[in-house]
C-alpha cells in the first residue's frame, strides 16, 4: 500500500473510530469483544483499503466485515455452558432506567441468531433503509424485511415471557419459565 493510502486509512480511523466502536457495541454486547471486533475488521480493512475505490463507502464495508467476523466467532464458539440452580443477579451500574432499559436489550438480543441480530442492528440502531441493509448483508430486500419481521416478533415474545416471569416472582410464585421450561427460582 503507497504511503498515502497508510495515511488515508489512518485518518479515516481517527475520524471514524467512536462511530465504528458504537457499531462494534451494538453486534456484540461484552465492550471488550466490541473493541476486539472493531480491530480485527480494522486489520482485515486495512489489507483492503486500496481495493475501496469509493472511500465514502469504507464504514459499510467495515461494517460489513464486523458483522462477517463476529459470525465466524459465533460459529466457532465453544459452548461450555453449565446449567445453574440459579440465574446470575442482573446488575444495574447506576440505577438509571435508562442503562437498565439498554442492558435489558442488549441481553434480549442474545436470542437472535446472528442474521437475525445484524438486520436490527442495521435497520433500527444504524437506521439503514431496508435497501441499505439489503445490499450490506448482501441478500434480497424481502429477506431482509422478512428476518425483520421474525426477529422482532420473537424479541416480543422473550420481552413478554420476562415480563410474566417477574410478575409472578412478584406475587411469590417461585416457579418460573426459562427458555420453555420451569425452574425454581428460589
Amino acid at each position: 500500500m503507497a504511503h498515502g493510502e497508510v495515511l488515508e486509512f489512518e485518518e479515516y480511523v481517527r475520524t471514524r473510530q467512536d462511530a465504528l466502536l458504537r457499531s462494534a457495541r451494538r453486534l456484540v454486547p461484552d465492550p471488550t469483544d466490541a473493541q476486539d471486533l472493531l480491530q480485527t475488521a480494522l486489520v482485515r480493512t486495512y489489507g483492503r483499503w486500496d481495493g475501496i475505490a469509493d472511500k465514502a463507502l469504507a464504514d459499510a464495508y467495515l461494517r460489513r466485515v464486523m458483522i462477517n467476523t463476529r459470525t465466524e466467532w459465533w460459529r466457532a464458539r465453544k459452548l461450555d455452558e453449565v446449567p445453574t440452580e440459579q440465574l446470575p443477579d442482573a446488575s444495574v451500574e447506576d440505577g438509571s432506567d435508562q442503562r437498565a432499559d439498554r442492558a435489558l436489550l442488549m441481553d434480549i438480543l442474545k436470542v437472535l441468531a446472528p442474521k437475525q441480530r445484524s438486520v436490527v442492528v442495521l435497520r433500527h440502531w444504524e437506521q439503514m433503509s431496508t435497501e441499505e441493509t439489503a445490499a450490506a448483508l448482501g441478500m434480497s430486500t424481502g429477506t431482509v424485511k422478512s428476518t425483520l419481521h421474525r426477529a422482532l416478533a420473537r424479541l416480543r415474545q422473550e420481552l413478554e415471557s420476562r415480563d410474566l416471569d417477574m410478575r409472578a416472582l412478584e406475587r411469590g410464585d417461585h416457579t418460573v419459565r426459562y427458555e420453555g421450561r420451569e425452574r425454581c427460582a428460589a
